[in-house]
């Protein structure tokens, strides 16, 4: 009797254990997640603070920058058009966007799903988001005298600049796998130059101050964190190893099957995740 009790005991017991070892991972998960893209919201939260508040040092910033990059602007017009062709074509917020877009339908073309609805969430998350900050803090644009450019809306968070984080971000972590790893630094250089470029753009042009630029990058990177976070805990459900930026979001998108098919999930599951509990007998 008390050998069959210990028998019934133990793989009850090792049930319990595994369901508990699954809780905490994905409780773990879970707090790390939040804890990462707190860290990542501080800076922004920080600077919206300082907006609001018309903390002096910014403003100085700020508008001394902005008087500087204007009389360039005034005395070189060539630099003008150049920027202007810069922001309203190479860098526009909608040309950006549509790179996104084409890549989203290359991905459905590979069948690859989640990466496919992260980049697409990851984009439109960061415009939706980019345009209801915009409307609670309603801050003015800059206003300078014999303006070289107009822009309508508020302007805080620089939306360009918001856009220009988020969709090389998704470029980057998506097509890095397809480029040899020696090459890799290049698109690296090309997406923080786009980055950069944007936001000295938006205020050589005398449409925002710095610090709506720095506010958007800011911004655009927590959306990124938060929505990688996301697709980093279904890879580890799936049973596939942990990533770096420099390696991707998903490695496997090089090789033909991107995504595994359902059938093969449970497959991809460590060995020592699938184990019957000790005592128990499969039937047949």
């Amino acid at each position: 009797m008390a050998q069959r009790t210990t028998r019934v005991r133990r793989p009850v017991r090792a049930l319990l254990l595994r369901h508990r070892s699954a809780d905490a991972t994905f409780g773990t998960r879970l707090v790390l997640a939040a804890i990462a893209t707190a860290v990542v919201a501080v800076p922004f939260a920080l600077a919206l603070v300082l907006v609001e508040s018309r903390w002096p040092p910014l403003y100085r910033l700020d508008r001394g920058t902005a008087e500087r990059l204007h009389q360039t602007a005034l005395e070189h017009p060539g630099w003008v058009d150049f920027l202007e062709f810069l922001t309203g074509y190479v860098w526009d917020p909608v040309a950006m966007r549509l790179l996104v877009a084409v890549v989203v339908v290359w991905l459905l073309t590979r069948r690859a799903w989640r990466l496919a609805a992260w980049a697409s969430v990851t984009a439109v998350a960061g415009g939706l988001i980019g345009l209801l900050t915009k409307h609670v803090v309603e801050r003015a644009r800059p206003h300078l005298p014999d303006p070289v450019s107009h822009a309508p809306g508020f302007s805080f968070p620089s939306g360009h600049a918001m856009t220009a984080t988020t969709s090389c971000a998704v470029l980057l972590l998506v097509l890095l796998p397809l480029v040899p790893r020696a090459w890799r630094p290049l698109p690296w250089a090309l997406a923080v130059t786009a980055v950069l470029g944007v936001g000295y753009t938006r205020v050589a042009l005398g449409v925002h101050w710095v610090s709506d630029v720095v506010g958007g990058w800011l911004l655009g990177l927590t959306v990124v964190t938060a929505t990688t976070l996301v697709f980093e805990a279904w890879r580890l459900d799936t049973g596939r190893r942990r990533t770096t930026p420099a390696q991707g979001l998903e490695p496997e998108i090089s090789s033909t099957t991107p995504e595994p098919p359902l059938s093969l999930r449970h497959a991809s599951v460590p060995s020592d995740e699938r184990r019957d509990p000790p005592g128990t007998h499969r039937s047949g």
